[in-house]
């Protein structure tokens, strides 16, 4: 977008009406967010956990964490919410709407980090969710719905805060032990949740009951190259991909490196490598964008003069379809039984983590759409490749998602970047689908 125009747009807002946009689309009036300020915050947020190389170690339940979390909430306050942690730690703002016998619209995202992260993944949704409530408050636009903004926790290590809401989180979850060092359980109970009491946390409707939520949406960046490299500014996701993880354990037989010939060997380590090229081998031959990966391999017992005896690794297979996801870790087992005759080896699987796939709402789509139209953005439906909360969120109710550009794709490490621009142009598509959607 030309800087004079972006200009209009952020200052002003654009009017008209959209070919095919619905009726109750094309009453709403535009408004824009306080681009400075939100640009400002991001960089705010990027001092807590900032490393050497210009990322962030903001892992969750670590003191970076809880800093940056203590931060957010006076940030919501400053924008007129009513702020709580509610029994799975996460950071929750209300605002109250005209009519509060309705379900709460909710959005947001998370501020937490993979270890070694980039200053982007979340953080672009947490703080422009902050910032539409910001600007609904300062401006005295009421919505019918209530307005929930969500700070979730644990984001990148499973999802634990929006998961803790649709009662996904197992008790055997609580004590796995997190990149900052504290078990779930404990990083909990510091972030000021209650481990003790999550089954109360739950928001799931009783059976055949309305939905618990209005909708929810989440603005964030691609984390992929498309929107960049094709000069995209919106994306509108048709869905996340579903996700299943296997630990995947490959028992050979530990032998002298020196003595034992050839033909007489059961090593494990040479079995997980040809069974890693099957993997890849078996994904490409299925029709459709389906992923796996093996992105995990130790070798025991680990020393240069023995056979490996045992290997651990991991697999993970993403779809948008979960039929397609076991449709292929079917073909990836029966490879691995072939293999493990070829080798004299044996294979076991055994799945650790389900996040289901969650198609948004074609509703919110139009809505996400309309209003980067009237913002004169161009914009593009495509599937989310990566997990996000709304994955969760979607169990309650409808979800829609915006993506934003990701200069060159990069996610997950200090050079993520999103441009400044692009960062105030989801914020006022997340603005305006939000007014929109409120209105229906």
């Amino acid at each position: 977008m030309h800087r004079r125009t972006f200009a209009r747009t952020t200052l002003a807002g654009i009017g008209g009406l959209v070919v095919g946009t619905p009726r109750w689309v094309r009453q709403a009036q535009p408004v824009t967010c306080n681009g400075p300020r939100l640009l400002k915050r991001l960089r705010t947020l990027a001092t807590f956990g900032r490393n050497d190389r210009g990322g962030i170690s903001r892992v969750a339940y670590s003191d970076a964490d809880l800093a940056a979390r203590h931060w957010a909430r006076q940030r919501m306050t400053d924008a007129g919410l009513d702020v709580h942690i509610d029994l799975a730690g996460n950071l929750v703002g209300r605002r109250i709407g005209t009519d509060d016998t309705l379900p709460p619209l909710t959005l947001g995202s998370h501020i937490d980090s993979v270890p070694e992260g980039g200053n982007f993944d979340g953080q672009v949704g947490s703080m422009g969710a902050i910032e539409v409530a910001h600007t609904l408050h300062e401006r005295g636009i009421p919505t019918r719905h209530p307005l929930e903004v969500l700070i979730f926790q644990n984001e990148e290590g499973g999802k634990t805060g929006s998961r803790a809401l649709i009662g996904e989180v197992e008790p055997a979850e609580l004590d796995i032990v997190t990149a900052s060092g504290y078990t779930i359980r404990d990083g909990i109970a510091r972030l000021g949740g209650d481990p003790t009491r999550l089954a109360d946390a739950v928001r799931l409707p009783p059976s055949g009951g309305p939905p618990t939520i209005a909708g929810f949406l989440e603005l964030h960046i691609e984390q992929g190259a498309v929107l960049d490299t094709d000069g995209i500014a919106i994306g509108v996701v048709e869905g996340i991909v579903g996700i299943k993880r296997w630990n995947v354990t490959v028992t050979g037989m530990a032998n002298h490196a020196g003595t034992t010939p050839m033909d007489r060997r059961h090593d494990a380590l040479l079995s997980a490598g040809r069974f890693i090229d099957a993997v890849n081998r078996v994904v490409r031959e299925h029709t459709g964008s389906q992923v796996a990966t093996v992105g995990r391999i130790d070798a025991e017992p680990g020393a240069p003069n023995v056979i490996p005896g045992r290997v651990r690794m991991s697999l993970e297979i993403r779809d948008l379809s979960m039929d397609t996801v076991d449709a292929v870790f079917d073909d990836i087992r029966v490879a691995a039984v072939a293999i493990g005759a070829s080798t004299g080896t044996r294979y076991a699987f055994e799945r650790f983590y389900v996040s289901h796939e969650a198609p948004t709402a074609e509703a919110f789509r139009r809505a996400i759409e309309a209003a980067a139209d009237r913002l004169r953005l161009s914009h593009r439906r495509m599937p989310s490749g990566a997990g996000h909360d709304a994955q969760s969120m979607a169990r309650l109710g409808p979800v829609g998602m915006v993506f934003v550009p990701s200069v060159l794709g990069i996610s997950h490490a200090a050079a993520e970047f999103t441009k400044p621009g692009d960062v105030v142009n989801g914020a006022n598509v997340l603005l305006n689908a939000l007014v929109a959607i409120d209105r229906t």
